[in-house]
This record gives structure tokens, C-alpha cells and sequence, in this order.
């Protein structure tokens, strides 16, 4: 005779299996141990200057100041790379591959401009979008592995994978592009990283209007220990709005192609002295 109070017992716990949502891919629900997601809404803007890694400045300006430089932990090889950029930045005829509004800024350098920035926090992605030029950058926290190496190449943000540990977005960036042809540089110094960058960002709201995100570079080609770069942002009044930025319909900042010097136009569309 069959006892049907263990039948049901069994049948409810079976459906309570097959329910609840699990830690693999695709079961976003389960990857975030609080009920809500933060919320990371409005309109924000990068604090401080565009140097990158303020902490480690020498000299008093900005970017294109001569004199000001940064100092990573980096190697002989790349310590003297950074220096010959310095050398160009000084007689302003440094290659920044974003001067004609070409390329995305890229990954980490999507997290130092001057410009406005939407954070968009959802279960499964994370995206950063900025006012500045063709500039979107994703990380997907739905619970996928990051790819093997030998299933990336490198890409301007690289890919991203991450996870919530309460309110703070943890994600890893890999597969960036590298110093060939600066297309890594991080600001207008000339900073740059290598195709082993490999970047573990910690993103929380540290106040109502404050945005934290702390970047711990891993660089085995270029840097001899890990690189940590903090960046703050603060929330803007409500009731903004953020526009398309078509840099390259105003380009101000022509690079001279027979002297290799890069070019500030006036209005009148003459080079500014």
C-alpha cells in the first residue's frame, strides 16, 4: 500500500529542486546574494583630472602638462617605453590613437574621461556607456567562466566576466589589445599596458553620491608587481541628459602627417599657439 504522505513529501521536495535556480550560467537570479540590485542610476562624472593614476603623480597639471608623469610598478622595457611617450607628450607630438576620434578609448581607459557616464546595472549584465565618443563596454555576470586565452584576441575593452559580493561588482578583464601601435593607452601621458594585462575591478557605491571602482593590474610583460588605480565619480543633478558625442564632426585635434604633431584648431580652423 503506498503511503501517500511520503509521496507527496518527495513530489514537493522534487519540485523544490527542479525550482530553485542554481549557481550555473544562464541562472542569473542566483548570483546575487541580496534581493536588489543597487541602484547605480542617473548620471555620473569622472573625479579629478584625466591622469590616470593620481596617487602615483609627480609634477603639477594635467595630462598634457609637461613634467607630470605617473609611476607604475612597471619593467625596464616598458618604464623606457613609457619615457620615449613622455619625450613626444613634451614636444606635443604624441600618438594618441583617440585624437581623430577613430577608435574606442578602450579598457581601462573607459574609466578616465571627462565627459558624462551612465552606469546600467541589470541581473545578467553590467554596462558602462559614455558621453565620450563610440564608448560602450560590457560585463556579463549571468555566471559564465572567463575564456581560455586561446578563445580571445585582443579588443579595445578586452572581455569582462564578473559577480556581485553584496553590493560590490567584481569583474575580470582579459584579451585587451596591448601596446601594438598604443592602441592600450590608458591617458594623454602616454601610459600604456601589454596583451597580459589582466584587470580585476572592484565597483561599489561607497555614498549616496559617490561611485568607487578600484582596478587591480596584473601585467607579466609590463609591470613587475600589480598596478592598484582607484577612480571616483560623482553623481550629477537629476534631469540631465546625455548626448551622442560625434567627436570626429568637430575634430579639433588633427595630427600634422608631415611633422607628426598633433594640432589644437581654433575656431577659425587654424592651429592655436
Amino acid at each position: 500500500m503506498l503511503n501517500v504522505t511520503r509521496l507527496v513529501t518527495w513530489a514537493a521536495l522534487g519540485a523544490a529542486f527542479v525550482l530553485a535556480p542554481g549557481p550555473g550560467y544562464g541562472q542569473s537570479a542566483a548570483l546575487t546574494p541580496f534581493d536588489k540590485l543597487p541602484d547605480w542610476t542617473g548620471l555620473w562624472m569622472m573625479m579629478g583630472g584625466t591622469v590616470f593614476d593620481t596617487a602615483t603623480q609627480t609634477g603639477k597639471g594635467g595630462a598634457v602638462t609637461p613634467g607630470v608623469r605617473e609611476h607604475p610598478p612597471y619593467t625596464e622595457v616598458y618604464e623606457k617605453k613609457y619615457e620615449e611617450h613622455l619625450a613626444k607628450r613634451d614636444a606635443n607630438r604624441f600618438p594618441d590613437v583617440i585624437t581623430n576620434c577613430g577608435v574606442p578609448v578602450g579598457y581601462p581607459r573607459i574609466l578616465n574621461l571627462p565627459d558624462a557616464y551612465e552606469f546600467m546595472v541589470r541581473p545578467e549584465e553590467f554596462y558602462i556607456i559614455t558621453e565620450n565618443g563610440p564608448n560602450t563596454m560590457r560585463v556579463y555576470t549571468d555566471g559564465r567562466p572567463l575564456p581560455k586565452k586561446e578563445d580571445t584576441w585582443g579588443t579595445y575593452t578586452g572581455v569582462s566576466v564578473g559577480h556581485w559580493e553584496g553590493d560590490t561588482l567584481v569583474w575580470e578583464t582579459t584579451g585587451l589589445k596591448g601596446d601594438r601601435d598604443n592602441d592600450s593607452i590608458l591617458d594623454r601621458t602616454g601610459l600604456i599596458l601589454s596583451d597580459a594585462a589582466h584587470i580585476t575591478t572592484r565597483m561599489r557605491k561607497i555614498n549616496d553620491n559617490t561611485l568607487q571602482a578600484v582596478l587591480t593590474i596584473e601585467d607579466s610583460k609590463a609591470l613587475t608587481k600589480p598596478w592598484v588605480v582607484t577612480k571616483q565619480f560623482r553623481k550629477q543633478k537629476p534631469g540631465l541628459f546625455m548626448y551622442d558625442y560625434g567627436c570626429a564632426e568637430n575634430n579639433r585635434n588633427p595630427v600634422d602627417t608631415s611633422t607628426g604633431e598633433t594640432l589644437v584648431l581654433g575656431s577659425d580652423g587654424k592651429p592655436v599657439r
